[in-house]
């Protein structure tokens, strides 16, 4: 067992979740983060490119039908399938992320610290088309939930964004996992709900580090700052290779943050099914008992 590895099977506070989060990132920097973007690299990367080039083309394609050059309805046309790839990119590289955090952190307790990466590597491709139909029942139930009338979508966020944990701790399909996600929150709701409500005001301040020189560049580049707007400015700024490179790095820098949601969120699965199903606790008895009758 590594000297500083992190116990994920625990009971903790809000406090604890919050603190053990950061030192996991801290401790496991390096192994993380390398194991992270040899799995999730290539689709980060056909991501930014998919967005450089729906900023760039939708933006030379929308001067175009304004001025009136060119065919507006080829020039939609093409914008659409553009985006429809982009979107598609999206999808696939937060779902490999996501993945590949909760099988890293599987690896990494089952290894008492030592993740295995060609174990990580085949379980986030063994899972994906899982983690899609989890996703897409989560999303839709989180979307009509708020549809109808907020706090519905409110009420199913809470224990949705803990099955995708279910899925690979208790190696659980999509449906049963969306199901017992259920009985994992029961009588913790609040207390679940403030400690995630509590990690994504840390997420999204910090997130504002990342989109706020974008925001500045940009009000400056329409005359907004100045007073003076520049509709010619306007029209031209996702040609503008500044603005590009800017809405590129904070992309990856709300993409990267968001991944504190995602480990935070492991602590808090660990937490509740510690306080109902005692399954590190015993892991723990166990192992005492069998180094005894060593």
């Amino acid at each position: 067992m590594k000297a500083d590895y992190i116990e994920f099977k625990k009971q903790r506070e809000l406090g604890d979740i919050l603190t053990d989060t950061f030192a996991f990132l801290r401790s496991e920097f390096k192994p993380f983060f390398t194991t992270f973007f040899k799995i999730v690299g290539p689709y980060l990367l056909a991501m930014i490119l998919a967005l450089v080039f729906y900023m760039f083309y939708a933006g030379n394609s929308f001067s175009l039908i304004f001025t009136g050059v060119g065919s507006e309805l080829n020039n939609i046309a093409l914008i659409f399938v553009i985006a429809l790839v982009y979107m598609i990119s999206i999808v696939s590289v937060y779902t490999i992320s996501q993945s590949t955090v909760l099988h890293y952190i599987k690896s990494y307790a089952n290894g008492k610290g030592t993740p295995d990466f060609e174990t990580i590597k085949k379980e986030v491709y063994a899972s994906f088309w899982s983690f899609i139909g989890l996703g897409i029942l989560v999303g839709l139930s989180i979307f009509f939930g708020l549809m109808i009338c907020i706090i519905p979508g409110i009420y199913l966020y809470v224990p949705l964004m803990l099955a995708f944990s279910v899925l690979v701790f208790n190696k659980m399909g999509a449906s049963d996992a969306y199901g017992y996600s259920f009985k994992l929150v029961k009588d913790e709701w609040w207390i679940t709900f403030a400690t995630f409500f509590v990690i994504g005001i840390i997420v999204v301040v910090a997130s504002w580090a990342f989109s706020l020189p974008l925001a500045i560049y940009q009000w400056a580049k329409m005359g907004i700052l100045s007073g003076e707007m520049d509709a010619e400015s306007m029209m031209n700024i996702f040609e503008d290779p500044i603005y590009i490179l800017l809405n590129v790095v904070g992309t990856i820098g709300q993409f990267l943050l968001n991944l504190i949601s995602v480990i935070a969120g492991v602590f808090i699965y660990f937490n509740l099914n510690e306080k109902k199903n005692f399954t590190g606790t015993y892991e723990r008895i166990e192992n005492l008992g069998q180094s005894r009758d060593i």
